[in-house]
């Protein structure tokens, strides 16, 4: 094949020297606007896996590159006065121009051309190439050429960034936060050579304006950065070489994805390669991994499917079906560790206690989890846990051969009310009831969740009168009888567990009068069976739905005295905690989202009408609930609709909720509209939590694809929430939390006393298997 390489960054030089190291017979040109050995640029970082599939592919250049960089295990972190280090995470950093000299160099040898200061405006330049290699970077003239088809989604971020360096040699990947008058300043900090080190500042779009480094020249800015950072910089300077760039240098990130990587322009097959195929924010330093591994998996496939120039279209279309997995893994992971550092300083910085902030950071790209950071650095990790059991009211555990206790297992306060830990059983329906009676099943059911170890055992939305049901075979809280139900429910769990238990209350609204879904979810029921339904306004939930009356002001005084008395039955079962459900499109709900809420009286337009129903119940429940005992809020934090309620959204109302005297708000998400497009995912909404927990300043419950004790562990430790309520995983367990305990080798959990033998047996097993795999 005659093969061009429009580009001499990583992603060409290195599938260069790959195709021509494995298929010497391939013609093969790199062509590069700068001049021979000589780019720009500071340290690159990389991961050891990479540097070990580098020495897989070629070994005369990973040994050269091996001998060139530098390597660390430390993450250091200054903060608020106070230095912290963690080790065990294996980065390897590189200067930009040596790695690339290396490649060059290797090419040479190889018998790659080398073709220096030309720049290519078009593929079709090179008519006789039956491949070329668009390796051309973030601004590439190949795929703008060719936009329709690529489509490459572009999206500038908000965080301003100066790519500088320092003499100073620093001995760990060093993060350094610094407040000011105007927000809060980062420093990205690493070695690359024996006398260098990259030097990476970032802020918010705020602080850069106010700080008016817009206005400065270059070297103004870098002054400012100086002194800024001079304490971690001991005196050292910053320098730039960017020289090049008009005005102060500071620059905002470019996300970029693109629908497709590949094109025939009816000459040759070009493809896109590194930055101008994809970029991965330098938060998580993956930019450069990401272009190596598109040169080692387009030279895999034509190893697979074989060198010849018919190959081609095979082997790209397959390129392009493994790498973008595996570039969304890494951009996913990047988004959550850029997006991270887009809010670090009044989500995390203003709010969080130093060690709660360095395990925030650590877990930015959610990537690394609990027992992750305890596999790379097991006495930081067990120092954690001491400081976070400490702060959960727990003794010091002096013992160093006792295990310290995971956040999850720690206790947790709200008002007068204690949990024994941090799981919750989230409210599931089970449509088993019979006039909204408790019944033989749900003691069955609960009671053997609270004997199983959740810390607050909910049951499904218990509605408050007859016509606020979802099915007919819903729980009801709405006369002395069901009442009666509840008590012994609760008498129970109480008499024997520590879990607590929870009542949530709600209106089903336009959602109401359905079968239950094992019969056709959201279906409605027959006409014998139905009933009126209320919402904020009159529009079914689906095309043949009941179309529900728009309430008003009689019917909402009727809802509220229904809410109330339902409250005031809660009281007598001796139940601990009151959840008031706001969110999945049902009545209280359908106020909230402007999909559902069409009014144009009082109760509809501004956040402040639609929210003003609901908290009128909100407040008048708080006022007959005892005040030792809390009431959570479930909101529905995402739409996940266009023209619905985001984050932002749910971050208002969590606030007018928190103002009403709501202890904790419930992180839910979705079930608003049908036509809804939710984004799922593992932990898929604990970000909302996250957002409303550390801006807000309440309480949250995460909830959401949380599967495992790692998974709790990682959120809690991280404050992303106090509490992380499991659903699915209960009903395949009972016991989840009592086994997710064995698992992570956590024996001091106490058993109900009835069961004590099979946890000894439970966790022997379980030690077996470790062993025997």
């Amino acid at each position: 094949m005659r093969i061009v390489c429009i580009g001499g960054g990583p992603a060409g030089l290195y599938f260069a020297l790959l195709m021509k190291k494995n298929h010497p017979e391939h013609q093969i040109r790199v062509v590069e606007r700068n001049k021979p050995y000589d780019t720009f640029g500071w340290g690159v970082v990389f991961s050891d896996a990479t540097m070990d599939s580098m020495k897989v592919w070629d070994e005369a250049s990973a040994a050269e590159i091996q001998d060139a960089f530098n390597h660390w295990d430390d993450i250091e972190v200054l903060f608020k006065g106070t230095r912290q280090r963690t080790s065990g995470h294996g980065f390897v950093g590189i200067g930009r121009k040596k790695l690339l000299n290396i490649l060059q160099k290797r090419c040479e040898e190889l018998g790659v051309e080398l073709v220096f200061e030309t720049d290519v405006d078009a593929d079709t330049q090179y008519p006789d190439a039956d491949l070329i290699i668009a390796s051309d970077g973030l601004n590439s003239k190949i795929r703008n050429r060719y936009a329709d088809i690529f489509e490459p989604d572009m999206v500038v971020r908000p965080n301003r960034y100066i790519w500088l360096g320092t003499d100073k040699l620093f001995d760990a990947f060093t993060f350094d936060f610094r407040k000011t008058d105007h927000g809060w300043f980062q420093a990205h900090i690493y070695k690359f050579d024996d006398k260098t080190s990259t030097f990476i500042i970032e802020t918010t779009e705020e602080a850069y304006q106010k700080h008016g480094l817009g206005d400065m020249s270059q070297q103004q800015s870098i002054d400012f950065c100086q002194d800024l950072f001079s304490e971690v910089l001991e005196g050292a300077p910053l320098m730039t070489n960017a020289r090049h760039l008009r005005g102060s240098a500071w620059l905002n990130f470019n996300r970029l994805i693109c629908g497709k990587w590949s094109h025939y322009n009816g000459n040759s097959h070009v493809v896109l390669m590194g930055d101008a195929a994809h970029t991965a924010h330098f938060a998580i330093g993956s930019g450069t991994k990401l272009a190596i591994d598109d040169a080692i998996e387009l030279t895999r496939q034509f190893q697979l499917h074989g060198h010849d120039k018919s190959n081609i279209p095979a082997a790209l279309e397959t390129y392009e079906e493994i790498r973008r997995v595996d570039v969304a893994r890494i951009q996913n992971a990047a988004r959550n560790a850029m997006e991270w550092f887009e809010v670090v300083g009044h989500r995390y910085a203003d709010t969080l206690e130093p060690e709660q902030f360095m395990y925030s950071m650590l877990t930015r790209s959610q990537r690394i989890s609990h027992e992750n950071l305890r596999l790379r650095d097991k006495n930081w990790l067990e120092g954690y846990e001491k400081w976070f059991a400490e702060k959960s009211g727990l003794p010091v555990n002096t013992n160093t051969g006792t295990r310290q206790t995971p956040p999850m297992f720690t206790p947790y306060r709200l008002r007068d009310v204690t949990l024994p830990n941090r799981i919750v059983m989230s409210p599931m329906a089970m449509y088993s009831a019979q006039d909204g009676l408790i019944n033989d099943f749900h003691m069955v059911h609960l009671g053997a969740r609270a004997l199983g170890g959740a810390g607050l055992v909910f049951a499904e939305m218990t509605c408050v009168s007859p016509d606020g049901r979802i099915t007919p075979n819903c729980l009801g809280l709405w006369n002395e009888e069901q009442a009666a139900g509840w008590k012994r429910l609760v008498d129970f769990v109480h008499q024997n567990s520590d879990a607590k238990v929870g009542i949530q209350l709600g209106h089903a609204g336009r959602k109401g009068a359905t079968k239950p879904a094992w019969e056709g979810i959201d279906q409605p029921v027959s006409d014998d069976q139905s009933w009126p339904l209320l919402s904020a306004s009159a529009a079914p939930y689906l095309v043949n739905s009941q179309t529900p009356k728009a309430i008003d002001r009689a019917d909402m005084d009727r809802v509220l005295a229904d809410f109330v008395r339902s409250a005031e039955l809660a009281v007598t079962t001796g139940a601990d905690w009151l959840e008031l459900h706001c969110a999945h499109g049902y009545l209280l709900s359908s106020f909230l989202s402007p999909l559902t809420n069409q009014r144009t009286d009082e109760y509809g337009g501004s956040h402040e009408n639609r929210a003003r129903y609901p908290l009128e119940v909100f407040r008048a429940i708080r006022n007959v609930w005892p005040e030792g005992k809390p009431i959570s809020v479930r909101l529905s934090c995402h739409d996940w609709a266009e023209g619905g309620n985001t984050p932002d959204d749910a971050a208002i109302f969590a606030q007018m909720f928190k103002d009403a005297g709501a202890d904790l708000i419930d992180c839910s998400s979705g079930q608003v509209v049908k036509h809804e497009k939710p984004v799922y995912g593992r932990l898929f909404q604990t970000p909302f939590s996250d957002k409303i927990r550390n801006e807000v300043n309440i309480p949250t419950i995460a909830v959401g694809a949380i599967s495992e004790a790692d998974h709790a562990n990682s959120i809690i430790s991280a404050g992303r929430a106090d509490l992380c309520a499991v659903a699915r995983p209960h009903l395949a367990d009972a016991a989840w939390v009592l086994h997710e305990a064995a698992k992570i080798g956590l024996t001091n959990v106490a058993w109900p006393k009835q069961y004590y033998s099979g946890k000894t047996q439970y966790e022997t097993n379980l030690s077996r298997a470790a062993q025997a795999k």
